[in-house]
């Protein structure tokens, strides 16, 4: 028989597991004390063990679920790459993105101001109306520097580089349009708080630009463009005010049907992003691999590369107090060196004989959306 201490040992060993399984178990029948306390604390640790496992294997499912909902929502990450690959694509295989015909364009981003709806508030929006000095500048930017740089870099084409005169009219004709709803979602991704913001200012350049785009083009080229006013307006209600009301009112009636789809919106939105840019360049690869087409090309990347300075440090100098300068300064950089430039593309086509002048704007569309989508990229890393 066993004496108590060696009873008390056994029960209180450190794992008692070790001792069901390592004693005979005709020990357990000899001694009834010990076999009765011996074998329920062998139950309790089974049952116990079992529980353990269980809420191991619903931490590794909950786990795993954060995880794809991490994937879902980080897919923004991988837009450049996206952007990039799409642009080679188009270059290499047009047909893989001619199937996206311009009347895909409104729906399509229509879709990214739904997103942007969605993950924003009324009281944003408030907020945005509460800087007008900002609308005011984002506003210069777009129709007052971007302009004059566009003039500049027109002159340096026809003047220095020889080309001929309607590939300087064309990029003329890019810096005269109003702004593009890629820099909301551009703005949306690097500075989510101020997507409001640069809405406003593109919303405002746009409504406009169907008396200051005439003007403009009329002053820099020297002929009026009798833009459709209609068509301005239905394009204005249906690629921004509609698609952003609906994501607002959607996120103030169902709050959870939001929050059930935010993870699905990045991918889509990279996708949806990356059609925008591919179709305009493989439909019009003609014009961009035209003898001028490198040239051209390089005009255009000085062109935007000196609106987004000049939309940066302008931003800066003005509003070096704020407490979000920085984010200021990016959402202003958007806004000036992005611009709608599939308006300027129609516009070309449309009321200019010479195809020539519809070279410039093809090309802005794909140099516009990689070099923003670079500096999103960028800027979002220094933000970590």
């Amino acid at each position: 028989m066993f004496s108590c201490k060696t009873i008390a040992f056994i029960y209180l060993s450190e794992s008692s597991s070790q001792f069901c399984h390592n004693v005979p178990i005709f020990l357990f029948h000899s001694v009834p004390f010990l076999s009765l306390g011996a074998l329920n604390f062998w139950s309790v640790n089974v049952h116990q063990r079992k529980f353990q496992n269980l809420l191991k294997g619903t931490q590794i499912v909950k786990q795993k679920k954060a995880s794809i909902v991490d994937i879902l929502k980080q897919s923004n990450s991988i837009l450049p790459h996206v952007v990039l690959a799409s642009t080679i694509m188009a270059l290499v295989y047009p047909p893989s993105f001619t199937w996206f015909t311009s009347r895909y364009y409104a729906p399509a981003l229509g879709f990214l101001m739904f997103a942007v709806g969605v993950n924003s508030s009324e009281k944003d929006f408030i907020e945005a109306f509460k800087r007008p000095d900002a609308i005011f500048t984002g506003y210069v930017g777009q129709f007052v520097v971007k302009p004059l740089l566009g003039y500049i870099f027109g002159i340096i084409a026809v003047t220095v580089f020889g080309l001929p005169t309607p590939l300087g009219a064309g990029i003329m004709l890019v810096s005269c349009v109003s702004g593009a709803q890629l820099s909301n979602y551009a703005t949306f991704l690097t500075d989510p708080p101020l997507a409001p913001l640069s809405i406003v200012m593109t919303s405002l350049s746009t409504a406009t630009a169907v008396f200051v785009t005439p003007m403009l083009s009329l002053l820099l080229i020297g002929k009026r463009l009798p833009v459709d006013v209609v068509g301005m307006v239905s394009s204005i209600l249906q690629i921004v005010i509609a698609p952003i009301t609906a994501g607002l009112l959607l996120n103030r009636l169902f709050p959870r049907l939001c929050e059930a789809m935010r993870p699905f919106l990045p991918p889509l939105s990279v996708l949806d992003t990356a059609c925008c840019v591919g179709a305009p360049l493989a439909i019009n690869i003609n014009s961009v691999l035209s003898p001028f087409g490198l040239t051209v090309s390089l005009l255009i990347v000085a062109f935007h590369l000196s609106a987004f300075i000049a939309g940066y440090f302008l931003s800066g100098s003005l509003f070096h107090k704020a407490p979000d300068v920085k984010a200021l300064q990016r959402t202003l950089s958007f806004e000036t060196g992005m611009q709608s430039s599939l308006l300027a593309l129609a516009l070309a086509n449309r009321f200019f004989q010479d195809p020539l002048v519809s070279v410039p704007p093809a090309i802005s569309t794909v140099i516009m959306s990689l070099m923003g989508f670079a500096l999103v990229m960028i800027w979002a890393k220094k933000k970590e």
